[in-house]
């Protein structure tokens, strides 16, 4: 009783506000009804290997999309919350650039319900690595708050510095997709002191956004070759093809 006494106070002090715009909203943590409607988010039929949605019901097996389907994914399974364009790409900009690690936590739910689908209850949670020099700039790794979110909420296992970026890759943007590829190449290790836990666990790789995939590649590369005997991907927002 004394704990909901002191949460309705504090809302009364400080009402609940939408994580997106500000606008007063009904509970913490939460989008008003305008930035809701304009939040893409991805429902219905999707493409097994990264979560992209696709026209058509469900017809009972997995289906992929074009990508998918002409590059050799090493990873098995994937799902996205929602699509990187209107609020949704606002919100990766402000948790990624503006020190907003207070949308973790509603993007963790929002990742999880993407997530259920391909879930296992051994499945071990890791993040995309930064590099440690963009990560001092940066001061934390925007994936790493996704990736916590979603294992405590899952109830899994998590491994925040699993993975490391052995040199600063350029950036992505401009690059074709052979580009993104060949930057990326051998560009993510298995940290030293954490292959061992690697052998014969199903890793589950978080990321905020996916383009061509080539980070989650070879990130997913990384483990397999430490010893992972599967790794599905998990990202808060999909780049997709328009049309």
């Amino acid at each position: 009783m004394r704990v909901g006494m002191q949460a309705a106070l504090l809302h009364l002090v400080y009402p609940p506000q939408c994580v997106a715009c500000g606008a007063m909203v009904s509970s913490d943590f939460g989008l008003c009804a305008e930035c809701w409607r304009a939040t893409p988010f991805i429902t219905g039929l999707v493409c097994d290997k990264c979560g992209t949605p696709l026209p058509g019901q469900d017809p009972g097996h997995a289906v992929f999309c074009d990508d998918c389907l002409s590059i050799a994914r090493p990873w098995s399974r994937g799902r996205a919350a929602m699509l990187y364009r209107d609020r949704a790409r606002d919100l990766v900009l402000q948790l990624k650039h503006a020190d907003r690690l207070d949308l973790a936590r509603p993007a963790g739910g929002w990742l999880l319900k993407a997530v259920r689908p391909i879930l296992l209850p051994d499945m071990l949670v890791a993040p995309v690595p930064l590099h440690w020099l963009r990560l001092l700039r940066r001061r934390y790794n925007q994936s790493a708050a996704l990736s916590d979110q979603v294992a405590r909420l899952a109830g899994l296992a998590h491994c925040p510095d699993l993975l490391q970026r052995r040199r600063n890759t350029q950036s992505q943007e401009g690059k074709d997709r052979d580009g993104r590829f060949a930057n990326l190449a051998d560009s993510i290790r298995v940290h030293p002191r954490r292959s061992g836990v690697l052998t014969g666990r199903h890793v589950l790789l978080v990321d905020d956004v996916m383009t061509s995939g080539a980070t989650l590649a070879a990130a997913a590369e990384a483990c397999l070759a430490a010893g992972a005997v599967d790794i599905s991907v998990l990202v808060l927002c999909r780049v997709a093809k328009e049309g």
